[in-house]
């Protein structure tokens, strides 16, 4: 039991990594404050990081009352899913400015920190879909790892934002880009994991409906 809770919050853990990738988030936070004091930077890190933890939080919560309010079938959401995240993740193998983090015209000021830093660059589909992912069909156990899991990426979220001048200057660009690359290859394999899961899920509904 022990063991099957460790590899669990161990893939938990990559995946939102993987999709939030902190490190990589960092030079777009720098960008997108860039005209702002070191006070009001912090502020944008702290209200952008706690709302990305509000969103996700109610997904994980109410993802099974979504699924039956819509009438959605988890092999369809693993399948949606995975092509989902394995897009993103292709993008960024690509080194293709993903549509999903895209930044758009937004003034530099505290309003940065709703849309687009929470929204979708921290709590964007990808994050979402990883959270609900690994909820499918899960006890309370697992939700609270995932809740617990998301709660401590958020907060190195929130420090690698507040430490951004000093990560950047220290790190270089060119490592954050090798890094980034190396997150989509595993977002590319995640999701093409999670089409495969779906299709076997929906292969095997089939046969018990016949």
């Amino acid at each position: 039991m022990t063991n099957e809770l460790l590899t669990y919050s161990l893939t938990v853990f990559t995946g939102f990594f993987a999709i939030m990738n902190p490190i990589a988030n960092t030079p777009i936070f720098l960008g997108l404050t860039a005209d702002n004091d070191k006070r009001t930077k912090k502020l944008i890190a702290r209200k952008s990081t706690i709302t990305a933890f509000i969103i996700v939080t109610s997904f994980v919560i109410l993802g099974k009352s979504i699924f039956d309010v819509f009438g959605i079938t988890i092999p369809a959401f693993k399948i949606t899913g995975g092509i989902l995240l394995f897009y993103v993740g292709f993008e960024m193998l690509m080194t293709t400015k993903s549509k999903i983090h895209s930044l758009g015209d937004k003034d530099t000021d505290t309003g940065v920190a709703i849309s687009p830093l929470a929204i979708p660059i921290l709590a964007g589909p990808g994050t979402i879909v990883t959270a609900m992912n690994n909820v499918t069909n899960a006890g309370y156990l697992h939700i609270g790892i995932v809740i617990g899991i998301f709660a401590v990426m958020i907060y190195l979220t929130y420090l690698a934002f507040s430490l951004s001048d000093i990560i950047v200057k220290k790190m270089g660009m060119n490592l954050i880009k090798v890094i980034g690359k190396l997150m989509g290859l595993i977002l590319a394999i995640m999701g093409t994991d999670m089409v495969m899961n779906g299709i076997k899920m929906g292969l095997v509904n089939l046969k018990l409906v016949e």
